[in-house]
C-alpha cells in the first residue's frame, strides 16, 4: 500500500452486503433527519473502481493509465487510483493542486489541456509538472515563455465524426500542420517527446483508433528527422464505461493491441499511455435524490376522460438536482436518466404520466419525460444508476468546492 487510501476515507462492506442496500440506509437516515436539508447524495462503490483497473490491466497489458481528473475529481476516487499506481491528467490549476495535495508525484502529472493560461503554466513550472501538451503555434510560445524547461506532446486530430462528442474541430493538429510545430519547437529549443490524440467520447468506429496510432507513427518520424527525442504515445480517452455500450471497451482494446504491435512494436522504447475518466468511474456511482415539491396537471382535453372517469393528468415532479448540475449529461450527451423507486409499489398501483425537473426555475431544467410512475410524495427518494461522470466535483473545473455528499464503500474482497 501506497498510503493515499486508508480504512477511514470508506465504509467496508462484508461480501453480499451491496451498495443498494447502504443507499436504502442512507435515504432512510437522510428522510429522518430533523434538517431536511440534504437533498441529493452519491453512494460511489471503490470496489468496481479498482476492478475496471485490473480489466483494463489485463486488456491493454502496454498501456499506462493516466485518470481524468475532471471526470470525477471526489477524494475518494483519486486517493484509490493513486493507490493502484496511476497518473492523473489534469485540465488546470485546480486539478494538478488536488492531486498534488494528496501526495500524488509531479512526475505522475500531464497537463494535459491545449489551451492553458500563463499563469496555470507558470504555476505547472514552479510546482515540477513538466509534461505539457499543445497543437498550436500560439501554445508553443506560452509555453517558450512561461516554462521553458517543458516536455511537450504534441496532439493531433482524428477522425471523430461518429463520435458522441467530437473534439478534433476545436483540438489536434492537422497532419499538414505538424511538421511546422514540430520545426518551431525545435527552432525554440522546445523539447517535443510524444504524440496525443482523443478519438473523442462514445466512438463506435473502431477504424479511428488505429487510423490515428497510424498518424502518430508518422508524426514520430517527423519528429525524429528534426531531431527530437520521441518517445511517448498518448492514446487519449473516450473509452466505455458502461457494459451494454454499443462498442465494448475489450473490443477496443483489440484494435488498439493490434495497431500497436505494428506501428509501434514492443520493444521500440516507446512509452504508452492513455487518459481515462468515464472508463473507471461511471458505473460506481449511484445517485439517490429527493423530490422537493409537486404538480398535479390536468390534460383537459375534449372527449378524452379515464375508465373511472376522471379527467387525465400528468404530474411534474422537482428534484433536488437538476440539468445545470449533477443531471448535465441531459444537456450535454442527450441522455435520458431513468429512475428507479427506493420505495418499492405494489404491482396493482396506477401509473401516472410523470416528469422529472431540476430546482431551477427555467423550461431547461428538464431531467426526464414521458415517464410512467405511481404516485409519488414530497420527501420520497428516487434512485439513478451510473451517474459517475462529470457529475461529481464539476466544480474543479472552475476552482470551487462540491457540495453534493459522497459516501465510499469497498468490499473486503475488492480491498
Amino acid at each position: 500500500m501506497a498510503g493515499y487510501l486508508s480504512e477511514t476515507d470508506f465504509v467496508m462492506v462484508e461480501e453480499g452486503f451491496s451498495t443498494r442496500d447502504l443507499l436504502e440506509e442512507l435515504t432512510l437516515g437522510a428522510s429522518q433527519a430533523t434538517a431536511g436539508d440534504i437533498a441529493a447524495f452519491f453512494v460511489a462503490d471503490l470496489g468496481a473502481v479498482v476492478r475496471k483497473h485490473f480489466c483494463f490491466l489485463k486488456c491493454l497489458p502496454r498501456v499506462r493509465p493516466f485518470y481524468t481528473v475532471k471526470c470525477n475529481s471526489s477524494p475518494g476516487v483519486l486517493k484509490v487510483l493513486a493507490e493502484l499506481g496511476l497518473g492523473f491528467s489534469c485540465a488546470n490549476k485546480a486539478e494538478m493542486e488536488l492531486v498534488q495535495r494528496i501526495g500524488v508525484p509531479a512526475n505522475k502529472i500531464i497537463y494535459a489541456n491545449p489551451c492553458k493560461q500563463i499563469a496555470q503554466i507558470k504555476y505547472a513550472a514552479k510546482h515540477g509538472v513538466r509534461l505539457l501538451s499543445f497543437d498550436n503555434e500560439m501554445e508553443l510560445a506560452k509555453v517558450v515563455k512561461g516554462h521553458p524547461s517543458a516536455r511537450m506532446v504534441l496532439g493531433i486530430a482524428t477522425d471523430d465524426c461518429h463520435s458522441l462528442s467530437p473534439l478534433s474541430f476545436k483540438f489536434g493538429a492537422s497532419l499538414k500542420s505538424c511538421r511546422h510545430l514540430l520545426e518551431n519547437a525545435k527552432r525554440s529549443h522546445v523539447e517535443v517527446v510524444g504524440v496525443s490524440f482523443h478519438v473523442g467520447s462514445g466512438c463506435p468506429d473502431l477504424h479511428a483508433y488505429a487510423q490515428s496510432i497510424a498518424d502518430a507513427r508518422l508524426v514520430f518520424e517527423m519528429g525524429a528527422e528534426l531531431g527530437h527525442r520521441m518517445h511517448l504515445l498518448d492514446l487519449g480517452g473516450g473509452f466505455p464505461g458502461l457494459e451494454g455500450a454499443k462498442v465494448r471497451f475489450e473490443e477496443i482494446a483489440s484494435v488498439i493491441n493490434s495497431a500497436l504491435d505494428l506501428y509501434f512494436p514492443e520493444g521500440c522504447g516507446v512509452d504508452i499511455l492513455a487518459r481515462l475518466g468515464r472508463y473507471y468511474v461511471t458505473s460506481a456511482f449511484t445517485l439517490a435524490v429527493s423530490i422537493i415539491a409537486k404538480k398535479e396537471v390536468l390534460l383537459d382535453q375534449p372527449g378524452r376522460e379515464e375508465e373511472n372517469g376522471s379527467i387525465p393528468k400528468t404530474i411534474v415532479y422537482h428534484l433536488g438536482e437538476g440539468v445545470y448540475g449533477i443531471f448535465n449529461s441531459v444537456l450535454f450527451d442527450n441522455t435520458c436518466p431513468t429512475p428507479i423507486l427506493q420505495k418499492k409499489s405494489s404491482a396493482d398501483q396506477p401509473l401516472y404520466s410523470s416528469s422529472l425537473w431540476g430546482p431551477v426555475a427555467d423550461g431547461q431544467d428538464c431531467v426526464a419525460e414521458g415517464l410512467w410512475l405511481p404516485q409519488l410524495h414530497v420527501g420520497d427518494w428516487l434512485v439513478f444508476e451510473n451517474m459517475g461522470a462529470y457529475t461529481v466535483g464539476m466544480a474543479s473545473l472552475l476552482g470551487e468546492t462540491q457540495t453534493c455528499r459522497v459516501t465510499y464503500a469497498m468490499s473486503r474482497v475488492a480491498w
